[in-house]
């Protein structure tokens, strides 16, 4: 029996708990056998979620005998992880046991040094924390999950999900991973990472900036094929000034930040109308749907059908 061990610590994300023990715990094999048990542990007799309190009825050296351990995120990610935790995360590692984080479990799992020269990822807005406490681990925010062999990391929330249906095929195949994803209404790979689901976020602009009625003209004009010229035309100054000023002030440059802006309208487009995606390429400025494709798939990480698909509001409105 594979013994799948789930981490129980203070302020421990409920969603994150409970997604490694309905997943595991419904899987089964073509003769009906159940091939794994989960054992939920803590270093301690009730754990306080926020929302509840709760009695694991495992302890923590549970962990030492695991096949596999599930990290799940806590409320406060950047919180210090305790020494007797990481030296059993530690001891299980060496005796051979797959570790995989859920959402900011990755800090946990980043505390005990496993990650390091490795790359990872954890939820979008907590990606450049976990970056910035462990620079010797490489952190990518544009994925559903980073697969290092025994040691696994995810997304936030759903991608919890398609992480252990990731492991399930790796130990069963892919004909009892599909039916445990069946069982969760989920598929059994989603296209995309997770740069779909965020927003694209212009540079911010210092209040106060002088760029900000240019900024704002920009904003407006997105439908609109405009040259460098024409943005510095409308600005007041030369090419090389308007660069500049961008720079200094947006981090950016004055297409890169049109772009996004462009890109922004589009999904708003493809949430909230009926409208082609050939129609919506060029009501955001793009000469051509094949351009638009290309860079809306660059920078939001899929395709403008199944971003659509994903966010299609129920109420179409223009």
């Amino acid at each position: 029996m594979h013994i799948v061990a789930v981490l129980a610590l203070d302020r421990v994300i409920p969603f994150d708990l409970a997604t490694p023990l309905e997943v595991f715990s419904r899987v089964r094999l073509p003769d009906g056998s159940t091939p794994y048990e989960v054992r939920i542990c803590a270093d301690a007799e009730t754990v306080d979620t926020g929302a509840f309190t709760l009695r694991a009825p495992w302890p923590l050296d549970t962990l030492l005998h695991a096949d596999t351990i599930m990290l799940p995120g806590c409320a406060d990610g950047a919180a210090a992880v305790p020494e007797r935790v990481v030296s059993h995360l530690r001891k299980a590692a060496e005796g051979g046991a797959r570790l995989a984080s859920i959402c900011a479990g990755a800090f946990i799992l980043a505390a005990t040094g496993l990650l390091d020269g490795l790359r990872a990822t954890t939820h979008w807005r907590a990606a450049p924390l976990l970056a910035a406490r462990h620079p010797r681990i490489e952190v990518d925010p544009g994925v559903l999950y980073v697969d290092n062999g025994r040691f696994l990391t995810s997304a936030g929330a759903a991608a919890g999900l398609d992480l252990c249906l990731h492991l399930i095929r790796q130990d069963h195949g892919s004909a009892v991973a599909a039916d445990a994803a069946r069982l969760s209404v989920m598929p059994l790979e989603r296209e995309g990472g997770q740069a779909q689901f965020i927003v694209p976020e212009q540079p911010p602009t210092p209040r106060g900036s002088t760029l900000e009625p240019l900024l704002r003209w920009m904003q407006e004009n997105t439908d609109v094929e405009l040259t460098l010229g024409d943005v510095a035309a409308q600005g007041g100054m030369s090419v090389r000034t308007l660069n500049r000023r961008f720079r200094e002030q947006t981090g950016t440059t004055p297409l890169q930040w049109l772009l996004r802006a462009r890109i922004r309208r589009a999904q708003h487009l493809l949430e909230a109308t009926d409208e082609p995606v050939e129609l919506i390429a060029g009501r955001v400025g793009f000469g051509s749907p094949t351009a638009f494709r290309d860079r809306f798939k660059r920078i939001v990480g899929t395709s403008p059908q199944t971003y659509r698909a994903a966010f299609r509001r129920s109420d179409p409105q223009t």
